[in-house]
């Protein structure tokens, strides 16, 4: 049964005065909020729960994919464990639902929802409810730059490459504060996407912020568990309007949630995805 619902969603208004937007990774220990230039535009948005529907929405066609396969690592405690036991089992996975050839992961996100607290580093991450895109084409394609070496980087460059995260809850299934996916065929790449410099303390990346459109069409699994998993596309290289090419996302508070529901804990891994 299928069980639609509404949440308010945080979008983007870049700087009135055209200045190029920013944020900074980690939030200020005084206002609990990551510093920027920018403004959130709030959106009440009905998302379409497709469960029982999920073999709809493919990686190239929507922008993300559902699938269920149980995680052989399950603790996700230690961050040394994780790399060494859950990032195989996950290359593993990504390569079998794409035909991908070789595929890198550069890092992971454990998010514990705690109300309250700071979100101001790694170890405090929180769901993100903020609508967005985690890479530009830029900073995909310093992404290879960066975790690549100079050798193999120009070589992979001219191949099919995409940046997928692979989504997951962890230790319960996440009604609390879902994951809502935003079908590509409703996205204006051309108008819906502003380049936001992401600051970190010794570098910068930059993400995709996003406009409001009446248009976009939101999608969520309800009660995603921790044997079940999203696919979300970030960046892919084929850019000719064959394939979608990004989703947005963003975490969200759904007002059905029951009383008392265990909090949201869920990890996410970004990987490279490299194709021949």
């Amino acid at each position: 049964m299928a069980s639609d619902t509404i949440g308010t969603f945080n979008y983007m208004l870049a700087p009135s005065d055209g200045s190029r937007p920013y944020n900074t990774i980690n939030s200020d220990s005084a206002t609990g909020k990551p510093v920027r230039n920018w403004v959130e535009d709030t959106h009440v948005i009905r998302i379409e729960d497709v469960r029982g529907k999920e073999e709809l929405y493919k990686l190239d066609v929507a922008g993300f994919q559902y699938g269920r396969e149980a995680a052989k690592h399950t603790s996700f405690l230690n961050d040394d464990e994780v790399e060494r036991e859950y990032y195989p089992e996950s290359i593993d996975l990504i390569k079998r639902v794409t035909g991908a050839t070789s595929i890198l992961i550069f890092d992971h996100t454990i998010r514990r929802r705690r109300p309250g607290e700071v979100d101001d580093g790694p170890q405090k991450r929180q769901p993100v409810p903020l609508v967005h895109v985690d890479q530009t084409t830029s900073s995909s394609i310093a992404r290879v730059h960066r975790h690549l070496s100079p050798t193999e980087a120009p070589s992979l460059l001219r191949r099919r490459f995409q940046i997928i995260n692979l989504w997951r809850p962890i230790s319960h299934a996440a009604v609390d504060w879902p994951l809502a996916l935003c079908d590509f065929r409703s996205v204006d790449y051309e108008k819906d996407l502003v380049p936001v410099a992401l600051v970190y303390p010794d570098r910068e990346g930059e993400t995709f912020g996003v406009k409001y459109n009446p248009n976009h069409q939101w999608k969520y699994m309800k009660a995603m568990t921790p044997e079940e998993f999203a696919l979300i596309k970030c960046f892919d290289s084929i850019q000719d309007g064959s394939v979608a090419r990004l989703t947005p996302h963003t975490g969200f508070e759904d007002p059905n949630t029951p009383e008392g529901a265990p909090l949201r804990e869920s990890i996410e891994l970004r990987a490279l995805v490299f194709y021949d």
